[in-house]
């Protein structure tokens, strides 16, 4: 390492994603770009974070041979987040939802999102210019006793809070009061109207917390035990940077923070202004677009497990598609296509390589019985999360939970009836258990494709699954080997179908999942029909992900265009965190709910003016005020603040007549260092 190297200031980058964490370590010195000075990668260790992000840290410090104490930044994307929204995980928490009616719950897919959590529906609320209704929590504090024991937080959404968030805090303060618990209000999290969908936002943000607080936690311990003090920064769906703090009390902000590092990370390394940026990993593909530089955002609100957030986030498409991603068959059909995800399963190849004969010795059972069962080549293991995550367990559910241990037991030991397959799959929804099976991943070992983990567990699965009927009752295949080809042929096909589809949607066009499908089956089909269909990007496609070489390789004729996979491509969410910035932002409103009188709102006050210009004067000293707040909360001392506001008036016998105004101000700059 050369003596300017030595001199410069050393940031670290980590990306915990589902299946892996990666790490990398990078200097400022190098060129315009900088220079990654080592990389490395360990299993994700979901019953205790930091053995993984030790694994991965311990390898980079070991191959750049430096000081801990070098390193003067540590920044973080994660897949965590988004991998559990689009697995339906998430602890159990309460929804209190003040000033709504209880067909509220129907809009917005709220009802689906909560699913069997509970609810609790207080009177109160305000009108569209923050004047209050009369609040009555008597029935909250009731449910309390009961709630504090069988949730792990709570999430509080009032009628107009956003123009009003008194009865917000007012029922945060009790909750907090009462059981100690996280709560999260809804007016912390967006600024936008439109109840049910700020309280679905609300109640992921609520189930997230534990999550990401065990994620920051860890990380934090290990920094501290190898003796690196440095600020410890999180990459938001945004791309921006927050401190740790920060995201620890809004984790709903990183959804999508592994895929809007990638973005950074892509540009950063390729140099390309427009591109298809297509993300695969272990749980999900994350395909978004890069324009003269820049990442799309998504102005409704980031997507992710089929809800639609108020996040400001990338416009980002995520599909449950990756490395790990459940292998099945289409049912009912003569000859049933190979179908993948949504959920993630544990390889076997890794569950062989954790667990040894444990795994094989139920494999090699299953294959010498005389027929092929549906439940072969799936095993249950708990995921070894903290019992208290485990409160609000169901009978069924908790008789079930006690049968599964540390250690992976068959599924077709384990359940007695159809029945207890749902059960089984509600336990895995509360990330309490992981259920191990074939995937993409056991494909590429059995072909030596990939070698990382155990290849002959892999075969077992393989070998399970190709004895799989079909609709006149024959093996789907004659090899392992014949199987692992049609999944591996149709992770390709598949990348390209959702590749496609968020090119059209991006386009405005309907139906883009059903066109995108047509597409690439006509391009892989050897006969392509009377009417030849062809279809091309107008720009190349980025790949990342540890294995986009080996699954992107025959991406170019699908999709019309190249495909640019980076040589640190494996790390590229590690790299985007430390080359990001700090943004944050702060909004008010200001209304006229009587003529003559202007109301602002800003953060957590409201006040009346009888002047427009001095309300709007006292909302844009408001909101700079508070972006600059934020900007230091979230890890910047030397932050650009920008102030923009936009008007709604009406003229009315040519005379002006106000009627909104709303006000934003955008903090960003550098995240701080250590010194």
């Amino acid at each position: 390492m050369t003596a300017k190297t030595k001199s410069s200031p050393l940031f670290l980058g980590i990306d915990t994603g589902g299946t892996y964490t990666d790490a990398v370590l990078w200097s400022e010195a190098g060129g315009a770009n900088g220079k990654v000075l080592a990389k490395a990668k360990a299993l994700t260790t979901r019953h205790d974070l930091a053995v993984g992000i030790s694994g991965a840290v311990d390898a980079v410090l070991q191959k750049a041979a430096t000081d801990p104490a070098a390193i003067k930044l540590v920044s973080m994307s994660t897949t965590l987040a988004t991998n559990a929204l689009v697995e339906g995980q998430g602890g159990r928490v309460a929804l209190v939802m003040i000033g709504f009616a209880e067909g509220d719950l129907a809009r917005d897919g709220l009802k689906a999102a909560l699913g069997t959590d509970p609810v609790v529906f207080c009177p109160g609320g305000h009108d569209v210019h923050g004047n209050a209704a009369k609040l009555d929590l008597s029935g909250l504090e009731a449910a309390l006793p009961e709630l504090g024991a069988s949730v792990s937080g709570f999430a509080v959404c009032a009628y107009f809070a956003t123009r009003n968030p008194a009865h917000e805090l007012a029922a945060r303060d009790l909750i907090r009061e009462k059981t100690g618990l996280p709560v999260t209000a809804s007016h912390e999290l967006s600024a936008k109207l439109g109840g049910p969908r700020r309280a679905l936002t609300t109640l992921l943000n609520a189930r997230l917390i534990s999550m990401i607080d065990r994620l920051v936690a860890a990380t934090e311990g290990f920094l501290a035990a190898r003796g690196i003090v440095a600020p410890l920064m999180v990459v938001r769906g945004d791309g921006a940077l927050v401190s740790a703090a920060f995201a620890r009390q809004r984790p709903i902000e990183t959804i999508l923070s592994g895929p809007a590092a990638s973005l950074v990370g892509a540009r950063h390394m390729t140099g390309l202004d427009n591109a298809v940026v297509s993300d695969i990993g272990g749980t999900t593909t994350d395909v978004a677009v890069l324009d003269q530089g820049r990442p799309r955002l998504d102005p409704e609100g980031a997507t992710v497990g089929g809800f639609r957030t108020m996040v400001e986030a990338v416009a980002m498409r995520t599909f449950g598609l990756g490395g790990d991603s459940e292998v099945t068959l289409e049912d009912g059909a003569l000859s049933p296509r190979i179908l993948l995800g949504p959920r993630r399963l544990v390889p076997l190849a890794l569950a062989g390589m954790m667990h040894g004969e444990a795994v094989t010795v139920e494999l090699e059972r299953q294959i010498r019985a005389a027929n092929p069962s549906r439940m072969d080549g799936r095993l249950a293991v708990r995921t070894g999360v903290p019992e208290r995550l485990a409160a609000g367990l169901t009978g069924a559910e908790a008789k079930l939970y006690e049968l599964i241990g540390l250690t992976p037991l068959a599924v077709d030991r384990l359940l007695t009836s159809n029945a207890q397959n749902a059960t089984l799959n509600r336990l895995v929804s509360r990330g309490l258990v992981h259920v191990a099976g074939f995937t993409p991943s056991d494909a590429a070992h059995v072909l030596g494709k990939q070698a990382n983990w155990d290849a002959a567990t892999a075969r077992l699965g393989a070998e399970l699954f190709a004895r799989k009927r079909d609709g006149r009752g024959q093996a789907i295949a004659a090899t392992p080997e014949a199987i692992s080809e049609r999944v591996l042929t149709t992770l390709t096909r598949l990348s390209a179908e959702v590749i496609l589809e968020t090119a059209f949607a991006e386009d405005g066009l309907d139906g883009a999942a059903t066109v995108a499908h047509a597409l690439v089956q006509r391009a892989v089909d050897a006969h392509p029909g009377i009417a030849r269909l062809s279809v091309a990007l107008d720009r190349p496609v980025i790949g990342l992900g540890a294995s986009a070489p080996l699954h992107y390789a025959g991406l170019p004729p699908l999709v019309g265009h190249d495909c640019v996979v980076p040589e640190d491509t494996d790390v590229a969410n590690a790299l985007g965190a430390v080359v990001g910035q700090v943004r944050v932002s702060a909004e008010a409103r200001v209304s006229q709910p009587k003529e003559g009188l202007f109301r602002v709102a800003s953060g957590e006050t409201v006040r009346d003016f009888l002047d427009e210009a001095a309300a709007i004067a006292a909302a844009e000293t408001d909101v700079r005020a508070i972006a600059a707040g934020r900007a230091r909360d979230a890890g910047t001392d030397s932050a650009e603040i920008e102030i923009a506001s936009e008007f709604r008036v009406s003229t009315v016998e040519g005379q002006r007549m106000f009627i909104e105004a709303h006000v934003v101000a955008v903090a960003s700059g550098r995240p701080r260092i250590a010194v």
